[in-house]
């Protein structure tokens, strides 16, 4: 499912015409969903009132489609015209013809009308403005959206919103401080990048998808997509009944440090749980034994260690050897940032010559050695997946956490051509890149896993997908679907707040057999 521009809806729509699919075609399509979301957000459409605040372009267009539909079903239905339209507009015709009112926002100077189609009428339909939205919202349509507004927050009625709420651009996902925010947001063939940019998300309340007859094949050249589960169930590796551990891969986990014995036990049980055969975990020898407590399926590298407790210098040529009996390394999660340790990891990653041959996930303090070392770029030889958050992301461009936020998808885009190699840049919305320019979003946003080790989970959950076989942009995608899937799962029983990382690791193998069992 691609994520689109506005310039990219505008040549999807031209390409329909030229496929024979007309912009009334696309429209009628369009006001049929609308009035379907709205009939099931209704305990019954039969009696209930609705109330349709139109706009002057296609968005207000659908909304009148949506208008004759619902009162077809037997709605009592208004339409509250926000803006002037056309004199010999045909579907305001068709709904005088069927005795619907409507009401004119010029003929309306105390919004009395608007004030008592509000009343009692249990959902609202933004068909106001879409993808067309310019400028400022003034005036008397800026007055009359706060006062829906108003209604919703008071709790008397709901807000669907047609392709966009009103005020909401959809490119860049600004709010203008009149934006009518929707319960749920009806997005008319592609989501748009500003339901997933914020401040946008906050607007938009539950997006769904409509199919407005879009003719497939014409969305081939556009770059960002979302991830769905069907991307993901076609992606997962086979698991045949006469496999054994080597055939699900072999990963070794360069993790931990004293002060962070927790983030090498995450990721190296998440791998895992996503799959791999067989995890090796190189940690300074002072752990090991707790690790192995904790965790005993994996097998062990006792490493040398610092005083400071991280993975001494002295550990270079035991990972080197230990290297060539591993398909994947995954490095960085909780080793700490001592200077040491650092030069280390530097030195593995990059001056190894059997890593040109390997997949590797960089995360956490991975990142930030290579952020100290000017030309890791050019260096960085194997096949690799970057995981940064925002702070971690502005240390390797040499940048600012704000700038890196207020502009994610070019950010990581750039960043991932520029690399060569594939990038996640994590955070609400995790975005996928690859070094080609193409970029796949992760539709959750989730607060209940801003806690501390959920970063290692997804660390560990691409290595154990990258250990099984998937090339890396496939297994980044994968598992961080999975990860957020997860935790999508434990929000429905916690709530925001009080998951911990470790509630993850068991609903990983979950995730991935209910994808499966879609399939049968």
């Amino acid at each position: 499912m691609k994520i689109v521009t506005v310039a990219e809806m505008r040549s999807l729509e031209a390409q329909c015409e030229k496929h024979g699919v007309s912009t009334e075609v696309l429209m009628e399509k369009a006001g049929l969903a609308v009035a379907d979301h709205a009939s099931r957000m209704l305990s019954s459409p039969r009696g209930a009132r609705v109330l349709v605040l139109v706009g002057p372009g296609n968005n207000g267009g659908d909304g009148l489609v949506a208008a004759r539909y619902l009162s077809q079903l037997g709605a009592r239905v208004s339409v509250y015209l926000c803006a002037p339209r056309k004199t010999d507009d045909s579907r305001l015709t068709v709904l005088e013809d069927r005795g619907v009112p409507y009401y004119r926002i010029g003929e309306d100077p105390s919004f009395e009308a608007l004030r008592r189609q509000l009343d009692g009428a249990p959902l609202v339909i933004d068909a106001v403005l879409g993808t067309g939205v310019a400028r400022p919202l003034r005036g008397r349509m800026a007055a009359a959206l706060r006062m829906v507004a108003q209604a919703r927050s008071a709790g008397g009625v709901k807000v669907l919103a047609v392709d966009l709420p009103t005020g909401l651009n959809a490119d860049t996902g600004k709010l203008d401080p009149a934006t009518l925010p929707a319960d749920v947001t009806l997005t008319l063939g592609c989501p748009k990048v500003g339901h997933f940019t914020f401040p946008g998300p906050t607007a938009t309340g539950r997006l769904e998808v409509a199919d407005i007859g879009i003719p497939p094949g014409l969305d081939q050249g556009i770059t960002l997509e979302l991830i769905t589960p069907e991307l993901v169930r076609s992606l997962l590796p086979a698991r045949p009944m006469d496999a054994h551990k080597g055939t699900f891969g072999k990963l070794l986990a360069l993790a931990g440090s004293r002060s962070y014995v927790g983030a090498a036990y995450l990721a190296a049980s998440s791998a895992y749980r996503v799959g791999a055969g067989l995890v090796n975990l190189a940690t300074p020898q002072g752990i090991n034994a707790i690790l192995a407590t904790k965790l005993t399926e994996a097998i062990y590298l006792p490493l040398g260690e610092t005083p400071g407790g991280g993975v001494s210098k002295d550990a270079l040529g035991d990972l080197r050897e230990a290297l060539g009996g591993y398909d994947t390394l995954l490095a960085g999660c909780g080793m700490g940032q001592e200077e040491e340790s650092c030069a280390l990891l530097s030195s593995f990653v990059l001056d190894t010559p059997a890593m040109a041959s390997k997949s590797v996930v960089l995360d956490a303090d991975a990142l930030n050695a290579l952020a100290q070392v000017q030309d890791w770029p050019s260096r960085l030889k194997a096949r690799a997946v970057l995981t940064p958050h925002a702070g971690e992301m502005a240390r390797l461009l040499a940048s600012d956490t704000a700038r890196v936020q207020s502009n994610r998808l070019a950010v990581v885009r750039e960043a991932a051509g520029r690399w060569g190699q594939v990038i996640v840049l994590k955070g609400a919305y995790t975005l996928v890149a690859a070094p080609d320019g193409t970029v796949r979003l992760n539709p959750f946003a989730n607060p209940a896993m801003s806690t501390a080790g959920t970063g290692d989970v997804l660390a560990g959950a691409i290595g154990g997908l990258l250990a099984q076989g998937l090339a890396p942009y496939d297994a980044a995608t994968c598992a961080v679907y999975l990860h957020a899937a997860a935790g999508e799962a434990l929000r429905s029983l916690f709530g925001d707040a009080g998951m911990l990382a470790s509630d993850l690791l068991p609903e990983l193998p979950k995730q991935i057999r209910t994808l499966m069992q879609r399939q049968g």
